[in-house]
């Protein structure tokens, strides 16, 4: 029997997220613009609509009291942010437009040299660096540690930042956002009340911007509320990564194709891994792997823990101490898995959430300030007097906008790369590489994309081939998930939603996906361990559903 993740679907609707104004008039909280997510997108957007009220001292009023506001589920901005990362600062500085300098961010430095590798079991074989992939003028950064700073700039430009808050449903009243219901805190293992309950509540807004980043829970919900998922769907990859403290520091960006992942076309591995300097004494390295992989035994986690055995990384790391460990997953679906539309009646969708990743490139940082900055212009424009932003249309301006920018232009022109892959490394690079040669150009069309729990699933044994654990070089996952800070109570109620009697191979497949140990295949059923969870989200990619837990749970991250 053929079994995918697709044929088992979460206990999960849409609906259920999707509420009216619940709370009493005199219990609801007014903010003129409320921006859910404090990553990238959602600072830039904070930053410079701070530069705008500043600008127009009459914005202030309209806004009202709290002109902006700032979710962040997390314990903090940057809790809950992994990345690579190397940063292109462009968006950057289009955003403080000289008022800050690239020397005062929190970057590593600016990439010296690169390499990229063809990975075989014994041997590194150095490839050219394709053009997609060349950093020059381009910065190495932690990106928590990137994120604290911008929420630092955020607030001194007048912005609220709530952290430990869940945007829990999407408040629609006559067709038109009017804000988020967040989060209840404080209920125990089966949703009874404890003593600390503290309930949700109303935030109403003028515009609301969701800025999530990758596996968004409300901004799938408003996708599929007014319907404007893109003509291909969204693929996800997942990224597992470790920062080292190293004795010898590492003076170039690497990246590595080839093992431990096969080339076959019918396992559809498709990644590589990634190896960047952070200063002279630490390293970071990760692996990342497209979930629309087959072999129900593949575990990125330990796939990256099979990579540091290799030679060519092992000397990079010999006498070092693992000191940092994330996991999360990266939109890949790119052009063509964009919303048909980036608004909606008082809403609108930035950065990651809206898939607004060019995985040639490896990049989308720069893409989520970039589409913050503008979905602040474009917010404000709504509220010029006159104008409101639920009338239909009224927020199309940053539409138009994006659709001018360097975001539209750089995804329309890899759009179809990463369906390429679906046939084979080899093959896959061959047309890539004629991609790449024809700026976009062949095929002169859009390759559609394939839902990740769509495909077919199978064993293999792989499982048998990655390294014990040694607590030196290689780890297991419990300990990886201990190194995150994992905030989750215990006592916590469940925040993921999948059917819990499954064929073994799918059984299989979530316990090996998974890089928390957060599910085990036990006798025709899987068993959850939400507690585990890092909130990566690849469960949401292969067949189940991952919505909101309590606000300043998860992982609390530093350096990744």
């Amino acid at each position: 029997m053929t079994v995918r993740p697709s044929d088992y679907p979460p206990p999960f609707t849409p609906r259920e997220f999707v509420t009216e104004p619940i709370d009493p008039v005199d219990e609801r909280i007014d903010v003129g613009i409320l921006i859910v997510g404090a990553g990238p997108a959602g600072l830039a957007c904070a930053i410079r609509l701070g530069q705008l009220v500043q600008e127009r001292p009459d914005l202030a009023e309209r806004l009202g009291e709290v002109a902006v506001a700032v979710l962040e589920k997390g314990k903090q901005p940057g809790s809950h942010i992994v990345s690579g990362a190397v940063v292109n600062p462009r968006g950057l500085r289009r955003l403080f437009r000289g008022q800050k300098r690239i020397e005062d961010m929190p970057f590593y430095g600016e990439v010296e040299a690169e390499s990229v590798y063809l990975l075989r079991p014994n041997t590194a074989i150095r490839i050219p660096t394709p053009p997609t992939m060349k950093n020059h003028g381009n910065y190495v950064a932690s990106l928590a540690q990137l994120t604290r700073w911008l929420a630092e700039q955020a607030e001194e430009a007048g912005a609220t930042i709530l952290p430990e808050t869940t945007a829990e449903k999407l408040i629609v009243k006559d067709g038109r956002v009017l804000g988020v219901r967040t989060g209840d805190k404080g209920r125990g293992r089966n949703g009874e009340r404890l003593a600390n309950f503290e309930p949700g509540t109303d935030i109403l807004a003028r515009v609301t911007i969701l800025c999530e980043g990758t596996q968004g829970h409300l901004t799938g919900v408003a996708l599929d509320t007014f319907g404007l998922a893109g003509e291909s769907p969204q693929v996800w990859a997942l990224g597992v990564k470790e920062v080292w403290k190293v004795e010898h520091p590492l003076r170039r960006v690497v990246h590595t194709l080839g093992w431990p992942l096969r080339a076959a076309a019918k396992y559809r591995e498709f990644g590589g891994s990634f190896i960047y300097p952070m200063g002279k004494d630490m390293v970071t390295l990760g692996m990342v792997v497209g979930l629309d992989y087959r072999d129900a035994e593949l575990s990125v986690h330990d796939l990256l823990q099979q990579l540091k055995t290799h030679r060519f990384v092992k000397r990079m790391l010999e006498g070092g101490e693992r000191v940092a460990w994330g996991a999360k997953t990266i939109p890949e679906g790119g052009f063509v898995a964009l919303p048909r539309r980036l608004h909606a009646p008082g809403l609108l969708f930035c950065g990651d959430g809206a898939g607004m990743v060019n995985v040639p490139a490896l990049k989308g940082i720069h893409y989520a300030v970039e589409s913050g900055r503008l979905a602040a212009d474009a917010a404000v424009d709504a509220l010029r007097p006159g104008r409101t932003p639920w009338t239909p249309g009224a927020l199309g301006v940053y539409d138009e906008a994006v659709r001018e920018s360097f975001i539209w232009s750089d995804l329309k022109a890899v759009r179809n790369m990463r369906q390429a892959f679906g046939r084979g490394f080899y093959a896959g690079g061959m047309l890539a590489g004629a991609m790449t040669a024809s700026r976009g150009n062949f095929p002169p069309g859009n390759m559609a994309t394939e839902h990740d729990a769509d495909q077919p699933i199978f064993r293999t044994g792989r499982s048998k081939s990655y390294p014990a654990p040694d607590g030196k070089l290689t780890f297991d996952k419990l300990s990886s998930v201990f190194l995150s800070g994992n905030r989750t109570r215990d006592d916590a109620p469940n925040h993921l939603r999948v059917q819990t009697r499954v064929p073994g191979e799918l059984a299989s497949m979530w316990e090996h996906m998974c890089p928390a140990q957060v599910y085990e295949a036990a006798d025709g059923t899987v068993e959850v361990t939400a507690s585990n969870c890092v909130q990566c989200g690849a469960i949401t990619a292969k067949g189940g559903r991952f919505v909101p837990p309590e606000g300043g749970a998860g992982p609390e991250y530093t350096l990744t």
